[in-house]
């Protein structure tokens, strides 16, 4: 594997992330809800980056991207609905069609997770997996989550719910 660079999300990344985005969508929607057709421009990738960077500043979201070594974006990995108080968070991800398979997914959950540690002080990070994404099912699991079973059996959308306790 390549040399890959995790950090945060900036405003200056809109151009390259329109372009992954974009490239990516039927990969994406094949595993998780389609986006609003009006984000697949340069204005509403730019208001999606604003939005996520206000919610960074609200400390409710810690937004990054994930680069190769030419500096192309190949990735996203957020910690969402951060609740600081009750010491909690959802991990989400994305990785280009192109380079999946290559252990990225494992590196910026891995990334996540040390994040919610050392700069959150979070205590447990919760994913939410559509039953039938195996990959991410193997990702959350190499990374010690575990799944949680629902009242009833009832899943919510048809995804399971997996929890890390940090």
């Amino acid at each position: 594997m390549q040399p890959i660079n995790i950090r945060e999300l900036k405003l200056t990344d809109a151009q390259a992330l329109l372009a992954f985005e974009a490239d990516n969508r039927t990969w994406f929607e094949s595993h998780i809800d389609p986006r609003d057709p009006s984000f697949y421009s340069l204005e509403g990738v730019t208001e999606h980056i604003e939005s996520y960077l206000a919610d960074f500043a609200a400390q409710t979201w810690h937004p990054f991207v994930i680069e190769d070594c030419r500096e192309r974006i190949v990735g996203r990995a957020n910690l969402k609905s951060i609740n600081s108080p009750q010491g909690s968070a959802e991990v989400g991800y994305r990785i280009d069609q192109g380079v999946c398979g290559q252990g990225l997914a494992t590196l910026a959950l891995k990334r996540l997770i040390e994040e919610a540690r050392k700069r959150w002080g979070l205590t447990q990070l919760v994913a939410y997996v559509y039953q039938g994404n195996a990959g991410s099912r193997k990702v959350v699991e190499r990374c010690g989550f575990v799944p949680e079973q629902l009242s009833n059996g009832n899943t919510s959308r048809g995804e399971c719910r997996f929890v890390l306790a940090l």
